[in-house]
């Protein structure tokens, strides 16, 4: 396969990188070259069989709009950018294009997400809390990680107003735990990454998936077919 990633950053070199382990051929597209979309052209993007974006919650959002339109196929990892969602899903469908998004392409951090869900539906009148630590030049906070075990967690225990804290420091690639705490104990689940090499791994996967479909999914949705 054929992949276009688009974001010089560290983990778009690394997601560049993971797909040349993997036999794919890459070209790395950087912001620079890419500004409001402009390289994404209709004859251009023919040439990929998908497109991984891993840049900025501004520039993702031209992005994906300008490969939707040109019903090319999608995986984006970037975050902050979900109050387009709604239109871009609508985008997606109209042009037979395919968007394969996530908060987080780890499948490890997937799994967190289900036993979050058990612990909720366990526990549903405990009191939950979600502390997330990033490295100090991340952009968005809280992460979208936490944010969607926020909404895990919220969903399995309705009534509860589940408070996130954000914490930026170092080189930390990213920390997430799950508190549910009584009267009585207190249950933690976390998940902690080594490395961005489980975000890219799960993203160059996404982009093999994707490579012959049409339609929208949530990485969750595809994890157990991967």
């Amino acid at each position: 396969m054929l992949f276009l990633v688009l974001g010089r950053g560290k983990t778009g070199s690394l997601v560049a990188q993971v797909a040349h382990e993997r036999g794919h051929g890459v070209r790395v597209v950087g912001e620079e070259e890419n500004r409001n979309a402009a390289a994404l052209t209709g004859p251009f993007l023919a040439g990929f069989d998908a497109v991984i974006d891993f840049t900025t919650p501004e520039a993702a959002v031209q992005n994906i709009r300008a490969c939707l339109a040109n019903g090319a196929r999608v995986v984006v990892g970037t975050t902050g950018w979900y109050q387009h969602l709604n239109d871009l899903l609508d985008l997606c469908a109209r042009k037979n294009a395919a968007l394969l998004y996530s908060t987080n392409f780890s499948v490890g951090v997937q799994a967190l997400f289900r036993v979050a869900r058990d612990l909720a539906t366990a526990v549903p009148h405990y009191r939950f809390s979600i502390t997330e630590t990033h490295h100090a030049a991340k952009i968005d906070a809280p992460s979208g990680t936490a944010l969607s075990l926020q909404r895990i967690l919220e969903a399995a225990a309705p009534g509860q107003k589940v408070e996130i804290v954000s914490k930026r420091e170092g080189e930390i690639p990213g920390i997430h735990v799950g508190e549910a705490r009584s009267d009585n104990d207190c249950l933690e689940i976390r998940h902690e990454a080594f490395s961005r090499r489980g975000f890219a791994e799960g993203a160059v996967r996404a982009g093999e998936w994707i490579a012959d479909k049409v339609g929208c999914w949530d990485f969750q949705e595809i994890v157990p077919q991967l």
